[in-house]
């Protein structure tokens, strides 16, 4: 059966929407946790995340996001993704969409900046095309930037048993997008370490080199959060980023995050 085929009727309009537009936002939401997640799934199968001291309490798909603490413990993960990266890149089955609702929103700041990696890779000097055209690009958890586990920006630091659940997985370079089958560059700044052949500082080289193409500001999106939205970004196509926030400015977001189908090359 045809994934198109699975997809309600009363659906496919959003479904349809969603992959031309990149990023979908419904404003002013007033959903139950339940709810959310009986959205989420309409788009595929939930993928609890790696962190689960985090998870809500009643639904593990569902990650909170948040910076207030209670009996001055943390109530969610605080500094998330503050660097340019693609949800579970570092999983063999990546994600399709991130999905998140917001509860609380901060007085300044808490946007979502995201870059456009369909337009990057179309823009390439087509020598460049050719050179990266079948890499295989080496992922793992981790932010390749900034690894010092004391960073606002360095990725969420897990534990040890959590460390152990990661795996190396391999991407390639320029992807063919799994439901519209146009080429996007992947993944190539966040978890991307190296590409398989390639000596380690060439492949660091490039991978740099293309990170600071496809992050420019005119393939950049800013989106400002208001309390009740629920925002979706397709991460076959697109880099995001968090942007670091005041930590006494309280901000509090539920996120689900959809894996696709199946591994595509």
């Amino acid at each position: 059966m045809r994934e198109m085929d699975r997809i309600p009727r009363d659906f496919r309009e959003v479904w349809d929407a969603f992959f031309a537009a990149q990023v979908l936002v419904f404003r002013n939401q007033k959903f139950s946790a339940a709810q959310f997640l009986e959205f989420a799934r309409q788009f595929g199968r939930p993928e609890p995340h790696v962190i689960d001291q985090f998870h809500h309490p009643e639904h593990a798909d569902i990650l909170i996001l948040s910076n207030v603490q209670k009996d001055g413990k943390p109530t969610g993960l605080a500094d998330a993704g503050t660097y340019f990266h693609t949800d579970y890149s570092y999983l063999d089955v990546p994600a399709r969409c991130t999905m998140l609702y917001s509860i609380q929103v901060p007085k300044v700041g808490g946007d979502t900046l995201f870059a456009d990696q369909y337009a990057a890779y179309d823009d390439l000097p087509s020598s460049m095309k050719k050179k990266v055209d079948g890499l295989i690009a080496l992922h793992h958890y981790g932010n390749r930037d900034d690894q010092d586990k004391r960073s606002r920006t360095v990725a969420s630091v897990l534990s040890e048993d959590q460390e152990k659940k990661m795996a190396w997985v391999r991407h390639p370079v320029a992807r063919k997008h799994p439901v519209t089958g146009r080429i996007a560059l992947y993944a190539v700044s966040g978890s991307s370490f190296g590409i398989e052949g390639m000596p380690e500082d060439e492949a660091v080289d490039l991978l740099d080199e293309l990170k600071h193409h496809a992050t420019q500001e005119k393939y950049r999106y800013r989106l400002k959060y208001g309390v009740g939205d629920v925002v979706i970004w397709d991460n076959a196509s697109l880099l995001h980023s968090a942007t670091l926030i005041d930590p006494n400015d309280p901000r509090t977001l539920w996120r689900i995050t959809i894996k696709e189908e199946r591994r595509s090359s």
